[in-house]
């Protein structure tokens, strides 16, 4: 796959002026206020997993209109202070799975709760939480439901739903409230910037390859992935673009980002063609600019020019932790022991011979952007 989007150079001053539609805020304080009668806990009962180094539980919190929403938490085996807590949504098509399918963040020590997409089950992974609302006009793929209108467009209950996985995070035992961090890759990564955008009171995002960011100009130089749902519906319906477009510009994420004020992790792959480098770099440009007119100063990025959608996968991962213990000021489980013990066997040691250099560094993609 070729590089088709801005050169590098041009993507780290990318700030364009973005969309954003009168009443901005009004509408999102609005819908937020009207999920928030429900108590936000549901149902929490322990999940068998098999594993014997973490615990899970199935979750049920109140989401967009009190609709249940799944989710997993996990957090460390035997473990019974209070810790930070990640929560992480998922990517476009997928579901929560099962609890054991991601254990990133709790074996590294954090709480972990990972919420369930309604209505995407099926394409890649599992899920269990329905989207009752699919009657407003628009196209059959979630990304195209409701689209004609703000108000029955389906990210307004997408990111509803991630707004208050954060707030039943927080209710949930064993977590400490004050150290929130909203992650997620793609869609995950676009949930989490609008998240950061509505909750001011996070302690870190984590946001990578982020989908709907700049989206306006995201369906003009791509038709492939989710972004060609939105191009094959407008192919059809013709007479639709001016009121997609208004609908779309609800839910820009560089709207979101720009009234951000937690400490930020971004990566992106400048061979990505399902959410255009320019796109997200809008974002990151802009990140927490509403309040001074600058950028947040505690923010990263890391480029991986010869990756796709994919970006900077384990590598990217290894980051994430490395920075999030460094945001926190962490020392999760594990975490004050970055060398393992020696194992109790008398015979010679056969990875011996592969620990000469000492720790190895990351040479992926040409270093952070900090800003």
């Amino acid at each position: 796959m070729p590089l088709f989007d801005l050169p590098l150079d041009q993507l780290r001053r990318y700030a364009p002026t973005v969309v954003e539609p009168a009443g901005f805020d009004e509408f999102w304080q609005s819908t937020l206020q009207a999920a928030a009668a429900p108590p936000v806990l549901v149902d929490v009962r322990p999940e068998p997993t098999d594993l014997r180094l973490v615990d899970s539980w199935d979750v049920t919190f109140a989401g967009f209109a009190g609709d249940p929403v799944r989710a997993w938490y996990t957090r460390p085996y035997g473990v019974d202070e209070r810790l930070p807590v990640v929560v992480e949504y998922v990517g476009y098509g997928r579901g929560r799975g099962l609890p054991h399918e991601r254990l990133t963040w709790p074996v590294a020590g954090y709480s972990h709760l990972l919420m369930d997409a309604r209505g995407q089950s099926g394409l890649y992974g599992a899920g269990a939480t329905p989207d009752p609302h699919g009657g407003a006009p628009g196209g059959p793929s979630p990304v195209t439901r409701g689209i004609m209108t703000p108000e029955g467009y389906y990210y307004r209950r997408l990111i509803t739903d991630a707004v208050r996985a954060i707030q039943a995070a927080r209710a949930l035992p064993g977590v400490d409230p004050q150290r929130v961090v909203a992650a997620g890759n793609s869609q995950g990564g676009g949930l989490a910037l609008a998240v950061a955008g509505l909750v001011p009171d996070l302690a870190a995002v984590i946001a990578t390859a982020p989908f709907l960011c700049h989206v306006q100009r995201a369906i003009e130089i791509t038709d492939v992935g989710v972004y060609g749902e939105i191009v094959n519906y407008l192919a059809v319906n013709r007479d639709a673009e001016p009121a997609v477009r208004r609908t779309l510009s609800y839910f820009d994420g560089v709207n979101f980002a720009r009234r951000a004020n937690a400490a930020a992790h971004f990566g992106i792959g400048l061979r990505d063609m399902v959410c255009p480098p320019s796109t997200g770099f809008a974002a990151y440009n802009q990140y927490g600019a509403a309040a001074t007119g600058q950028p947040l100063s505690d923010r990263t990025m890391h480029v991986y020019p010869f990756n796709g959608h994919e970006h900077g996968d384990s590598t990217q991962v290894r980051r994430q932790l490395r920075w999030l213990a460094d945001v926190l000021g962490t020392t999760a489980v594990g975490a004050d022991r970055p060398v393992p013990p020696k194992l109790p066997d008398s015979r010679p040691d056969p990875t011996s011979h592969l620990r000469r250099g000492g720790r190895a560094t990351d040479t992926a993609d040409d270093g952070p952007d900090r800003a």
